[in-house]
């Protein structure tokens, strides 16, 4: 009995050697295109990448390449083009995902919708392709009032025609407002005697009480809720579709922009499953920020199995193409629901950003502000100054507090950034979608300087560039043609002199991305030690015609070495 036992034991130590051996994968060594590691402030090719493990094992000639890793496999570019996966400055992954589970109102190029009739007829058929009973929540999101025909929004009395017994809520393409029917207002108790938020906007027909439908800001906040209340039961179904949407758009790290606690249970019960093919980075949502900051189950700025939460979300204005965004000067245009000194309006006071900015200073934790107009901004740096005068800490200390948007920022408040250590992630996407409508609304020489990397650049800062989906597609593709090109609609040039390299438009979503979660050690160029994920694209974004950039495709997206998407 004790030689067959040892014989027993003898043959489980080997399997175990065996399995241990094996569980080392074989390199590959990537080859024969052009491999632009994003390492450093100008271009820099090499001639071969070897990965193993998930991790990049070695950069740089061929020849070395084969000398060190002779049993690789090779993969033959082509002359493709390699560089690190996308990473995504600031998304709505679970906005993203909700969309699945809505009626699509967008305007060209991303849809179809040219006017208000259109608007109808897609939410008609939606009710009854899907066979929605009455008294069923029908939601729609993307539709652009400025590219309406009738260059409006739509209203209740619209909406009423063609839904009267289905409660409705149709999400602006900003996300900074939103038309409901009747029976949505109903739903909602939003009526007449409805007073405006603090902070947001109850529209009403001219010379009446009467809400028209149009919720702006902290007013649609409550319809905001019921429909992510309503649609989060389907995020389980929608979860791998929404993932597999971003890497075949070489994203291999999103974001969450905005996430409940129970998004954020949600999403890490996903990943403790095994279910992430990308990482997945998720801003909690400011109004729970001293319960977020107490609960020790919640593990800020580090991953477990591909999710982490970075830091907290605080939004401190609106839209500037819904004229909702806080500036210091008036929009040049009639603001619906305002008639005089119409600057937009901040969504919080400067006493509640101020409380904000010290308690998550105080337990170290990062933040990130939606911030559009330029008085906004100087509503954020009067808070970091405030916070870091009160807990005695300095004003240039790494916290990587990040200003999204920063749309109309001035150049004296990038010199703050600068001054105070902060970073700006643009959304240079504006130039195109709604460049024409800024200078209508805003004036040439502010809608010249619409999230000016180039100045933010030239400054020392690390400027990131993103999609803002679903305000925008998610296409980081198309995010370095705006960068590079900024050409509108129209065809107009949105500020000549902010146009940036290709190659600069590219640091803005990989390089400087990772720096912006503090991700720099562990991804965003191509350097030995760093995860493997690559994005290979059809083309050179630095070797085709400006204008040619946005007709390059991903041909393949790979995640700490394995394939999560090939065209």
């Amino acid at each position: 009995m004790k030689q067959i036992i040892s014989i027993m034991l003898l043959f489980s130590l080997l399997g175990c050697k065996e399995k241990s051996e094996n569980s080392i994968v074989a390199s590959k060594l990537f080859y024969n295109g052009d491999i632009l590691t994003m390492e450093e402030d100008i271009p820099k090719y090499v001639e071969a990448v070897v990965i193993q493990n998930g991790k990049i094992v070695f950069v740089g000639s061929k020849s070395d390449a084969e000398s060190q890793f002779k049993d690789s496999k090779k993969i033959d570019l082509k002359g493709k083009t390699l560089l690190p996966g996308f990473i995504d400055p600031h998304s709505h992954f679970g906005m993203v995902s909700n969309t699945m589970g809505q009626v699509d109102l967008n305007p060209e190029p991303v849809g179809k919708i040219k006017n208000i009739d259109d608007i109808l007829k897609n939410l008609k058929e939606y009710k009854e392709k899907n066979k929605i009973p009455d008294g069923e929540w029908i939601f729609g999101w993307g539709y652009d009032d400025g590219q309406l025909t009738e260059k409006r929004h739509p209203t209740k009395k619209d909406i009423d025609k063609i839904l009267p017994n289905n409660p409705v809520y149709l999400q602006h393409t900003s996300g900074h407002m939103g038309v409901a029917n009747s029976l949505g207002l109903k739903e909602l108790n939003t009526s007449s005697n409805s007073k405006d938020p603090d902070g947001g906007t109850i529209v009403r027909f001219p010379n009446s009480n009467d809400p028209t439908g149009l919720v702006q800001e902290t007013a649609m906040y409550p319809f905001v809720r019921l429909m992510m209340e309503k649609l989060d039961s389907k995020q389980a179904e929608f979860f791998d579709t929404t993932q597999d949407y971003y890497a075949s758009n070489g994203i291999t790290t999103a974001q969450d922009g905005m996430t409940s606690r129970e998004s954020i249970r949600f999403f890490q019960s996903q990943a403790d499953a095994g279910k992430m093919k990308i990482d997945l980075i998720a801003l909690a949502g400011y109004s729970e920020l001293d319960s977020n900051l107490t609960d020790t189950s919640l593990l800020f700025k580090t991953y477990k199995k591909g999710f982490k939460t970075q830091g907290t979300k605080i939004v401190a204005d609106g839209s500037p193409q819904g004229k909702t965004a806080f500036f210091s000067k008036p929009f040049l245009t009639d603001v619906p629901g305002c008639h005089h000194d119409c600057r937009g309006l901040p969504s919080l006071s400067q006493e509640a950003i101020n409380k904000l900015f010290e308690t998550a200073y105080a337990k170290d934790n990062q933040l990130f502000i939606h911030c559009n107009g330029d008085a906004s901004i100087d509503m954020v740096l009067l808070a970091h100054k405030l916070a870091c005068e009160k807990l005695n800490q300095p004003l240039n200390k790494d916290r990587r507090t990040i200003v999204i948007h920063s749309q109309f920022v001035r150049p004296e408040q990038l010199d703050t950034f600068v001054k105070y250590n902060m970073e700006p992630s643009f959304f240079t996407n504006h130039a195109y979608f709604w460049g024409d409508i800024h200078v209508q609304n805003l004036g040439k020489e502010r809608a010249d300087f619409l999230s000016p990397m180039v100045s933010a650049k030239n400054l020392g800062l690390k400027p990131t560039n993103h999609s803002d989906a679903t305000v925008t597609p998610i296409d980081p593709i198309f995010t370095i043609w705006t960068a590079v090109n900024r050409v509108s609609r129209s065809g107009a040039i949105i500020g000549q002199a902010e146009r940036t390299t290709p190659y600069l438009a590219i640091q803005a979503i990989t390089s400087f991305a990772a720096y912006e979660f503090f991700d720099e050690n562990l991804k965003g160029n191509l350097t030995v030690g760093k995860l493997a994920d690559f994005v290979i694209l059809d083309k050179n974004p630095l070797k085709v015609k400006p204008m040619e950039i946005k007709n390059i495709k991903v041909v393949e997206t790979i995640k700490e070495g394995k394939s999560i998407y090939k065209k």
